[in-house]
């Protein structure tokens, strides 16, 4: 069996995967977003019929209407601001935990991996509702914050159906996407090159900055890459967990598959978010192949 069969068949299912259930759905999407919605819903036909013969019927209003409508933008603009901090609150909670994990004896890591990755056994559904009993008016952390506040002259807040809400509802989410990247990237660290680093002087501070944190690059841009993109388009925590208050680009995507049934102005906003993400992302990888030189 010659290399390139043997390439064949190991690359060619995964790749025809990516073809059939990813490529093809992303250009009916492009197609669709110039389309027109049907009188019922929908999708109008894209091919019409008149005297000259058969044409596309195709326009651009959709993404003029996302461009001129500031309702969109801004919407974009919040889930974004959500995304990051989501992002980075899960990087700082991650890190230490991950590097916890890589530098603990060998019979521990799989159990404490196997607790990483335990919430994932449960539904997703029945997960972010729990928080709604923990963040409800009724529940012992809400009465605690709002006793506090009482002290100090305060009136009482809602944690539920606010901002903080979605923040909570999104980074327990994500945790785990940011923790498994940078333990499988921490775990791989030679420990003698931070034996180097002490013996040329380096204090811990040091070490970390200039040895750990830069080889660990690598696992902070696949783990922020994991939580900052599905946060991007998130719309059933902020759906639960958010109220009318909490609406993300995501949401109103769902909204017009679902309720508005228009179709190709739902691709639209598909393909503008999916556009976003992938430049937000490129950025920020360029960004940290320039900062980490040839660690990344």
């Amino acid at each position: 069996m010659n290399r390139f069969l043997q390439r064949s068949l190991l690359s060619g299912p995964p790749l025809l995967y990516l073809l059939v259930f990813f490529l093809l759905p992303t250009l009916i999407m492009v197609v669709v977003s110039f389309g027109w919605p049907g009188e019922q819903g929908g999708l109008a036909p894209l091919w019409l019929r008149d005297a000259q013969g058969f044409h596309l019927d195709l326009t651009l209003d959709n993404y003029a209407d996302f461009v001129s409508t500031t309702l969109y933008l801004r919407l974009l603009a919040k889930s974004f601001w959500y995304a990051v901090l989501t992002t980075l609150i899960c990087l700082v909670m991650a890190y230490p935990l991950a590097m916890l994990i890589a530098k603990s004896d060998k019979r521990h890591r799989n159990l404490m991996v196997l607790l990483v990755i335990l919430p994932f056994w449960s539904n997703f559904l029945i997960r972010v509702y729990a928080w709604m009993i923990i963040l409800g008016p009724q529940a012992g952390l809400s009465q605690a914050l709002n006793g506090v506040l009482a002290l100090f002259g305060w009136g009482p807040v809602s944690l539920l159906f606010s901002p903080f809400a979605v923040l909570v509802g999104l980074v327990y989410v994500h945790l785990p996407f940011m923790i498994l990247p940078l333990y499988a990237n921490l775990e791989k660290h030679d420990p003698g090159l931070m034996d180097a680093a002490r013996d040329l002087g380096a204090n811990r501070w040091q070490c970390f900055w200039r040895v750990t944190f830069p080889l660990s690059l690598p696992g902070v841009l696949a783990g922020s890459a994991l939580v900052f993109i599905p946060a991007l388009g998130a719309f059933a925590v902020p759906d639960i967990l958010g109220g009318t208050g909490g609406i993300m680009i995501g949401n109103v995507i769902k909204m017009q598959f679902l309720e508005a049934r228009d179709w190709p102005f739902g691709s639209t906003l598909s393909i503008v978010l999916t556009l976003f993400a992938l430049g937000v992302t490129g950025i920020a990888a360029w960004l940290v192949r320039r900062r980490g030189g040839s660690y990344v």
